[in-house]
């Protein structure tokens, strides 16, 4: 895979990018929760709440998906979010480095263009010598 005219800056985010690791998209969602059954302390004190829940809440066609965790697996489930936010993040630095790349290429090639119309440029039309045909002949 190394070329040697790709920028540096840009093969080093493709390093990091390609390194496999458990992650998640979305983002993680801690709930207590009210169940208002008569005689839980729930429906009485509004400070009191059932939980914590833990899930990761995520967009997917469109609709909203959660899946609920253990409360033991919130920390891992923590990390996992954390790694996914990050990997967007390092996505996002590969897409700019290589549009910077794509942009260096662009210039390097229009200045080597206008080099060379600058050489070359074309001459001016020579004038007629005899006259020109009649449409009626």
């Amino acid at each position: 895979m190394p070329n040697n005219d790709v920028p540096a800056a840009v093969l080093k985010i493709a390093k990091r990018l390609v390194e496999p690791k458990p992650m998640r998209r979305g983002s993680l969602s801690v709930r207590y929760v009210k169940c208002n059954k008569p005689g839980c302390p729930c429906a009485d004190d509004p400070g009191a709440r059932h939980g914590p829940y833990t899930s990761v809440v995520r967009k997917v066609g469109g609709k909203t998906r959660s899946r609920l965790v253990p409360a033991a697996q919130a920390d891992l489930l923590r990390k996992q979010v954390e790694a996914g936010q990050s990997f967007r993040k390092e996505v996002e630095a590969f897409w700019q480095a290589c549009e910077q790349w794509a942009d260096a290429e662009l210039d390097s090639a229009k200045e080597a263009s206008d080099s060379e119309a600058k050489k070359g440029a074309s001459r001016k039309a020579s004038k007629r010598k005899s006259p020109p045909k009649s449409k009626h002949s």
